[in-house]
């Protein structure tokens, strides 16, 4: 079997386009209402939505690593899964442990710090476009985890802790992301085609976005979902968790069928950082 081939099936994750993003604040908003909804409303307890949620997230993660490829259904419900579990991991630290959401958020930023550190040291390369190995992948998965974690950690900071709300919270969050987005594409515009800092460019750029994106999502489940008298619209957890689900099942249909969002082995066998 020839090398493009290989990296073409052992491609693990989408390709980073309009849906992916769109999926990505989805998924981030179920993992804060859903970890809500087993928790307070199903009365689980953080403990046991923990535990319960954590055994979950192992099986899918076994699918997903014993695939030989980029499978969205399989992909997605891991994302969904990370989410959950990174909120839980937060909330945990928080409420039983008394940690400072201050103190999770410095502790997750070093966390994703070292684990982006040892990914490079090891593999020589943070893309996306890359995930070909199980090493990498194993790097990649524990990366978003972190993303998650931090992000929760900094969302609920920024509304709750510094009295924000999660109106004011959603904007700014949002407004760091187009201005992620800007710099991005003015970087791109400046620096000549093929230069190594394009590929850093890239690379730093959708890592940024992905954790702004988890604080994103969980200020707009929060907005939706908290009652009206602590600063959200009060549709309640179990409609909103419905809601975005389903239409996280409809895209990844779509996606499923179409293949729009598979990383070509073109794109793979070009990356340089």
């Amino acid at each position: 079997m020839k090398s493009s081939q290989m990296e073409q099936m052992l491609n693990k994750v989408p390709e980073v386009t309009i849906y992916f993003w769109i999926i990505k604040v989805l998924c981030t908003t179920v993992g804060e209402t859903a970890a809500d909804y087993l928790n307070m409303v199903l009365n689980f307890g953080l403990t046991k939505t923990s535990l319960i949620m954590s055994a979950i997230l192992v099986v899918v993660l076994f699918f997903q690593f014993k695939a030989k490829k980029y499978i969205p259904s399989i992909y997605w419900l891991a994302v969904v899964l990370l989410s959950i579990v990174g909120t839980l991991i937060t909330d945990n630290l928080s409420d039983n442990f008394g940690v400072p959401l201050q103190a999770t958020t410095i502790v997750f930023s070093s966390a994703l710090v070292l684990t982006f550190a040892f990914w490079y040291a090891f593999e020589k390369t943070l893309s996306v476009h890359s995930i070909v190995t199980s090493r990498r992948e194993a790097f990649y998965w524990l990366a978003i985890l972190f993303t998650f974690a931090l992000g929760t950690a900094a969302g609920d900071l920024s509304a709750e802790r510094c009295g924000l709300g999660y109106c004011t919270s959603l904007f700014i969050f949002a407004g760091l992301i187009a201005a992620v987005t800007i710099i991005y594409y003015l970087v791109k515009k400046i620096l000549p085609v093929g230069h190594w800092y394009q590929s850093a460019n890239s690379i730093f750029a959708f890592w940024l976005a992905y954790i702004l994106t988890r604080p994103l999502g969980a200020s707009i489940g929060d907005y939706l979902s908290q009652a009206r008298t602590d600063g959200g619209l009060g549709l309640g957890t179990t409609g909103t968790s419905a809601l975005f689900l389903i239409t996280i099942l409809g895209l990844v249909v779509y996606l499923t069928l179409t293949r729009k969002d598979e990383i070509s082995p073109e794109v793979a066998q070009t990356v340089k950082w």
